[in-house]
């Protein structure tokens, strides 16, 4: 029982009292599910280490890789907005390494190239 202030409280209606025999040690996590190897990892890396050199190469890039989820659309029925359906590209295991190589690209064409990218957006 805790006394408060105003009233006092009764845990044990609340709080089931637990033996010492009761106790369960903790379970030992194996050495081959503490092992976790990402599939992706060798591609996501490849993908970060791309270094963009060529300016073909760079506009490839920039129209490949759409800049907003094309996926993102809003239903409509007889002008009335019934349903969205959101981006679904953030579920993309390879989403953030994809938004930065397109980055990279249009950083390389406008620093090195000197052309307007206001295209690609």
């Amino acid at each position: 029982m805790v006394n408060t202030n105003s009233r006092s409280i009764n845990f044990s209606a609340y709080v089931q009292p637990v033996a010492s025999n009761d106790i369960k040690p903790a379970k030992k996590v194996s050495k081959l599910k503490s092992f976790r190897f990402n599939l992706l990892q060798p591609l996501r890396q490849s993908l970060d280490s791309l270094n963009i050199k060529n300016r073909k190469f760079a506009k490839f890039i920039a129209k490949s890789i759409p800049a907003q989820c094309p996926f993102e659309r809003d239903i409509v029925i007889f002008s009335r907005k019934i349903g969205h359906i959101p981006p679904l590209c953030k579920l993309n295991p390879l989403y953030e390494e994809l938004v930065c190589l397109r980055f990279r690209a249009l950083c390389y064409l406008v620093d090195e190239c000197g052309e307007d990218i206001e295209s690609y957006c």
